[in-house]
C-alpha cells in the first residue's frame, strides 16, 4: 500500500498560494514586480554577462515603459523612500537604453518618458 498522506490535490495548491499572497503588502508585491522589470530591462540594455548575445532594444523598450507606468502611477502609494529608489533606477535604464542605441530617441519620446519627461 503507498502512502498518500503527503499528496495535495490542485484545490490545496491554490489555496495555499491564495492565503501566502494574501499575506503580502501591496507595497512588497509592487516593488518587487519593479524590480523584476529592472533586471529583465538591464539585461536587455546590454548591462548583463554577454551584452552581445542579450541586448534587445525594442524589448528592453517595453519594459522600461511598463516599469515607468508602475513606478509613476503607484509612487504616491510607495511611500518616498521606496518610490525614490524607484525612480532612481528607472532613471539609470532610461539612461542606459539612451546610451545603448545607436539611433537616439527625440529628448522626450524614449521609453517611459511618456510617464517621466525627458530624461538626458
Amino acid at each position: 500500500m503507498s502512502d498518500t498522506s503527503h499528496v495535495f490535490d490542485d484545490s490545496d495548491d491554490v489555496s495555499a498560494a491564495t492565503r501566502d499572497i494574501s499575506e503580502v503588502p501591496a507595497v512588497e508585491v509592487i516593488t518587487t514586480t519593479a524590480v523584476h522589470l529592472m533586471s529583465a530591462a538591464a539585461v536587455k540594455c546590454g548591462l548583463a554577462d554577454d551584452p552581445d548575445a542579450q541586448t534587445d532594444l525594442d524589448e528592453a523598450r517595453k519594459l522600461i515603459d511598463a516599469l515607468a507606468g508602475l513606478v509613476t502611477a503607484s509612487a504616491a502609494h510607495l511611500g518616498d523612500q521606496h518610490a525614490r529608489s524607484l525612480r532612481d533606477g528607472l532613471r539609470s535604464l532610461q539612461l542606459a537604453f539612451r546610451e545603448a542605441s545607436p539611433i537616439p530617441d527625440e529628448l522626450g519620446k524614449g521609453p517611459g518618458e511618456k510617464y517621466t519627461g525627458p530624461v538626458n
